[in-house]
């Protein structure tokens, strides 16, 4: 029995009953065992186990299922492995928030019981963005699921802590900080937005030293006599803490004074004149002042010129300390800020003020602006780990797609940094590092990682303290690609699913994710990640702005899913997702993603009912293949090739856009109508086709939109083996020859379709056309089909007063009938049109400054336009003069 399917597709019905069999069952790899293409794993890129389906995660997690389901149905134990991130400093505020409701804080109840409140706030609100993933047809294997607190995982961050620790690599030091004064910790760099700001440049003048008067050289190149330096900041507040001032070098303006000294304005100190190459001669004056523990820059200056490194702002980013004059203690930082501004000002120290565009560093999770601090804390020796993954990418064991971001990739890694890795707050891996009354350190034997220090007979008689921060949430995240499989033990998982094959992520993390995971991979296995790093884009609203709750610009994928279905989204999901380029929200790809659900649908209804009124026919006994038959299989297999190149490519969006035109225009739009006439007459071989091209396009297309295809694949075939499972197909020979004369067919009945219209002759209405050229004869041998499809009688000739237009093997003749002189008034007004169309296109192009100016989408679209409106011009021209 023909399974019916409903006149209308409601993905609300079909996508759930899906979700929950893929769910219920997972695809596991092990499906595959047996098939001899080996693995191919991803591993997901870990949400926030708090969080919430965003449409960066939908992209992400859509471009992944389908490689995923690719390779799965080209035989591969693929394996789609799922988990989440704890997310440290995220789901602290947020149980912080909670407490602070009911009047507490963490102090109050002391870190072990704060964990317990966290621990249950995770298993409350954690894991839902999995159970969202579910909805978007995430293809995972749910029984592998992981957790960066899992146990396995835990022992693979302390693990990597303790090797890093005792190769020399992971030490205590003191160095420029991300401060969150809010959060009270350090942040990493990704956890640190910068927000464009309106600000001020003071310009101050630093007295020399005992009064004397200095030379400096003007732009002009005039002398001026100066009663000292003048230096421009953003930050006076900070001044109480400078221990030099620096200049280029290569500065004429300022060579003389190189060695000299001048005062801290409101103190007694004075402080060097130094030269260095890292100051910018073209900002402000050329004269920076350096305040090491309060700027990254100046920092790393003060390494190289041996300088003081006082601190004048505390944790909760106030003046303080003996060198902050008195009335400026205790004060905020910016209420400093202006205080300090009003008695330079008052003192004569300020000489000017400038309006400033800044990008202002705010805490992600806070929206605190950010305090540049001097801490000591733990890091790691990025420079040697880097140089193993530099030496890999030259052996080209990695590599980037799209790959303009290699030189991103390596440019990164040759001017890495040390890596701040501690985190002051209680939720996360704590540091196993533990100190003595005298501050050193102690830190696991390699041999036994697993043991405390404060349970390791050899310090028993030691009083030891554990640290009490816990590490950067990026550290366990770096060991994702093999932490997840089972290391630091070589379980089966990781012998068979590492190294991973592919790593789908925004390019915005490729520093702070993918480098470290390529980092953590050589370090630890002494192997690449992954073999191939795909980076899409950043999706922004329709004006090209990042979404975010502040510009309450955001929208949720499910509100997507809830209007258009999930194969609707997934489908301009994948179809926007080119070139590694930032999509712009488009409404119309869902629309255009529902139409084509939509469309599939009727087609598949068409192809079973017929399947069905088929067997019906007792005299269904024809089984010659026609023109039509034999053109879409060749049309298929050219498709099959094409469409396994985009995937194998990682060009989801080519992919999309082929397989869309595959099954629209030459399934549905030529071949279902060319169809039909062979099945009235009962064809079988017609139908044999129809069934095994549907089937295939539904292969072709279940990696993009696997809820609709899965359900009609079922419904076609009856096939208990679900799609998922099926073999991909693989392309036949093509038959060029019944290419060329279908085409040639389309040409024609395309050709007599725009006469019909421009004649204004309902598309019902049965016309007669003539015929001329090569393929004309062709045309005729197929009159009963050409007949069907273009509702036109058709003779051989060349007839006088009528209207024409050429293909490539045919040119179709139309004679008007009826009003002849209206027909061609209305013609040569419609020329004027084209005419002042095309010269005003012409113009536009012709304008240097449009065509530079304007977006390049836009200046595509005029050409496009002024192309078409020629050649209407030309046939116009060409019928009206056939005519007259």
């Amino acid at each position: 029995m023909i399974k019916e399917l409903p006149k209308a597709y409601d993905p609300q019905t079909v996508e759930p009953r899906w979700a929950e069999e893929w769910a219920k069952n997972p695809l596991k790899p092990e499906l595959n065992a047996g098939k001899g293409k080996g693995p191919f794993t991803i591993v997901i890129p870990p949400p926030n186990v708090t969080g919430n389906l965003h449409l960066g995660h939908a992209l992400d997690n859509t471009i992944i299922d389908t490689l995923i389901r690719f390779k799965r149905m080209q035989g591969y134990e693929a394996l789609y492995l799922p988990g989440t991130d704890h997310a440290g400093i995220t789901t602290q505020v947020l149980v912080e928030r909670e407490l602070a409701k009911e009047g507490k804080s963490r102090h109050d109840l002391g870190r072990e019981k704060f964990l317990e409140r966290v621990w249950a706030f995770k298993e409350k609100n954690g894991g839902t963005i999995l159970h969202q993933l579910r909805r978007i047809g995430a293809s995972c294997d749910w029984s592998r699921e992981r957790f960066t607190m899992d146990p396995g995982l835990s022992r693979a961050v302390r693990r990597s802590f303790v090797e890093y620790y005792h190769q020399g690599l992971a030490y205590r030091g003191k160095r420029i900080v991300n401060w969150d004064p809010v959060a009270q910790t350090v942040l990493s760099d990704l956890e640190v937005d910068r927000e464009e700001r309106q600000s001020q440049l003071w310009v101050l003048e630093y007295p020399f030293e005992d009064g004397e008067q200095g030379m400096a050289v003007g732009h002009s190149g005039d002398a001026a006599n100066l009663g000292g330096l003048r230096i421009a900041t953003q930050r006076p507040e900070t001044i109480f803490a400078d221990v030099a001032v620096a200049v280029h070098p290569e500065d004429e303006r300022y060579k003389g004074l190189v060695g000299r000294r001048v005062r801290i304005p409101l103190t007694d100190r004075l402080i060097p004149i130094i030269a260095d190459e890292a100051v910018e001669r073209e900002f402000g004056t050329g004269a920076l002042k350096i305040t090491p523990a309060h700027d990254p820059a100046d920092f790393e200056i003060g390494l190289r010129h041996g300088l003081e490194m006082p601190s004048v702002i505390d944790l909760n980013a106030k003046l303080v300390g003996e060198l902050v004059p008195a009335e400026f203690r205790g004060l905020d930082r910016f209420e400093a800020r202006e205080k300090v501004a009003q008695r330079l000002e008052a003192e004569g120290y300020l000489k000017g003020v400038e309006t400033h565009t800044v990008q202002l560093p705010l805490s992600e999770r806070t929206k605190e602006p950010i305090e540049p601090m001097l801490l000591t804390q733990w890091f790691v020796r990025m420079k040697p780990v880097a140089q193993k993954v530099l030496e890999g990418l030259e052996r080209g064991e990695m590599r980037l797609v799209p790959e303009r971001w290699e030189k991103v990739n390596r440019d990164w890694l040759e001017n890495i940094r040390d890596w701040a890795i501690g985190r002051q707050i209680w939720w996360g891996h704590q540091i196993p590092a533990w100190y003595d009354e005298e501050g050193n350190i102690y830190v696991p034997d390699p041999e036994n990682p697993d043991l405390d220090c404060d349970k390791d007979p050899r310090y028993a008689h030691l009083n030891l303290r554990r640290d009490p921060d816990v590490f950067d949430t990026w550290f366990s995240s770096a060991l994702w690609p093999f932490s997840t499989l089972g290391w630091p033990d070589e379980t089966p998982d990781f012998k068979k699913f590492y190294p991973t094959d592919v790593l789908v992520t925004g390019y915005d993390i490729l520093f702070f994710w993918v480098a470290r995971m390529q980092m953590s991979g050589y370090q630890f296995t002494g192997k690449a990640p992954f073999h191939t790093i795909v980076l899409h884009g950043l999706y922004l609203d329709a004006k090209g702005q990042k979404m975010s709750k502040s510009k309450g610009n955001g929208i949720d994928p499910l509100d997507l899913i809830d209007k258009y279905g999930a194969d609707a989204c997934r489908f301009a999901w994948d179809y926007l997702a080119t070139g590694g380029q930032d999509i712009r929200h488009d409404e119309r790809r869902y629309e255009q993603g529902r139409n084509f659900a939509n469309k599939l649908y009727n087609a598949a209804r068409f192809v079973l009912m017929n399947k069905d009124a088929l067997r019906r026919t007792q005299d269904a006994k024809r089984e010659d293949l026609t023109l039509a038959d034999r053109w879409m299989t060749s049309r298929l297999n050219r498709g099959i090739a094409e469409i396994t190149e985009a995937y194998e490519a990682y060009d989801l969006g080519r992919a999309a856009r082929l397989i869309y035109e595959l099954v629209w225009s030459e399934f549905c739009d030529w071949y279902l109508e060319a169809a039909k006439p062979a099945l009235r007459e009962g064809n079988q071989a017609t139908m044999k086709t129809l069934e095994a091209t549907l089937a295939t396009l539904l292969k072709l297309l279940h990696p993009i939109m696997p809820f609709i295809t899965s359900e009609l694949y079922e419904a076609l075939t009856g096939d208990p083996k679900q799609l998922a499972l099926q073999a991909w197909p693989t392309p036949g020979g093509r038959d060029l020859e019944a290419e060329r004369a279908f085409e040639t067919l389309q040409e024609s009945i395309s050709a007599t379709r725009n006469l019909r219209a421009e004649l204004g002759i309902a598309p019902q209405q049965e016309i007669r056309v003539h015929l001329d050229g090569p393929g004309a004869s062709l045309v005729m041998e197929n009159l009963p089909l050409f007949r069907f499809l273009s509702k036109a009688e058709a003779t051989l000739g060349t007839p006088e007063k009528a209207i024409a237009q050429a293909t490539s093997a045919t040119t179709v003749y139309l004679r008007p009938e009826g009003d002849l002189e209206g027909f061609l008034e209305r013609q040569k007004k419609r020329l004027a049109e084209l005419e002042r169309l095309v010269a005003q296109a012409e113009a536009k192009l012709a304008n240097a400054g449009f065509v530079e100016r304007a977006k390049p989408e836009v200046v595509e679209a005029e050409r496009e336009r002024l192309a078409e409106n020629r050649a209407q011009l030309e046939r116009i021209r060409a019928n009206l003069e056939r005519l007259s």
